[in-house]
């Protein structure tokens, strides 16, 4: 059985995106959650070639990155991307984007699945990557007729969208057309369902994590289990 590793649910986008991917399509693994708690080490080089999460453990095998962790389970699991070819390749285009780019959406909103926030300001390079994901959500939906990005069921292009889905809830971002009910979808998936409420569990706080949040705007509400 495979073995994802994995970091702290509330902040790790990287990690979520594996982690859903597997969840949604069926595919069977064992969950390693490395807390990252005041003091301990957040180099993994020992046993990730990164020194980063996530990393896939399969026999002897160890496969790093989110994109590559995807590919290596498309290659054993059919349902990773859609069937149809058309739909594949955009969904590949879609996700190659989102793992590369939008800079501006990760540096200034990042991931804190528990926070509400409202926003006293966002730069010009946030609102265009805010305006082209709203864009590229409303073409594959209607491309390919949803409910998911490319088709009838969800794939590795939902999965690396969902740390997006999360930050424009908690900052408060609002996109118009089909990409509205997609976010719906998206929140109400059983799989990202999963991975919220053990978010909303965790009792640990990254110091840096929570001074961007003030940098920001003001936090409205705070839906965590209380910090230890």
């Amino acid at each position: 059985m495979y073995t994802l590793h994995i970091t702290n649910k509330n902040y790790s986008s990287w990690s979520l995106r594996p982690w859903v991917l597997m969840r949604a399509c069926g595919i069977e693994f064992e969950e390693m959650l490395h807390r990252f708690t005041p003091g301990s080490p957040t180099d993994f080089r020992a046993v990730s070639p990164s020194g980063r999460v996530p990393w896939l453990e399969d026999d002897d095998s160890v496969v790093w990155d989110s994109l590559a962790i995807t590919e290596y389970l498309a290659e054993r699991h059919p349902q990773v991307w859609p069937a149809d070819s058309k739909a594949r390749a955009w969904a590949r285009c879609a996700t190659a984007e989102m793992h590369s780019g939008f800079a501006c959406l990760r540096n200034e909103h990042g991931m804190n699945v528990g926070v509400r926030l409202a926003v006293t300001n966002r730069s010009p390079g946030l609102l265009a990557d805010i305006a082209r994901i709203e864009g590229l959500w409303n073409v594959g939906l209607e491309r390919f007729g949803g409910p998911w990005l490319a088709g009838a069921e969800f794939s590795a292009v939902d999965a690396f969208f969902t740390p997006v889905v999360y930050r424009f809830r908690t900052y408060g971002v609002s996109v118009a057309g089909a990409a509205a009910g997609y976010m719906d979808a998206m929140l109400g998936h059983p799989a990202l369902r999963e991975w919220e409420l053990a978010a909303l569990n965790e009792d640990f706080r990254d110091a840096a994590h929570e001074a961007e949040l003030a940098q920001i705007g003001t936090v409205t509400d705070d839906l965590r289990t209380p910090a230890t």
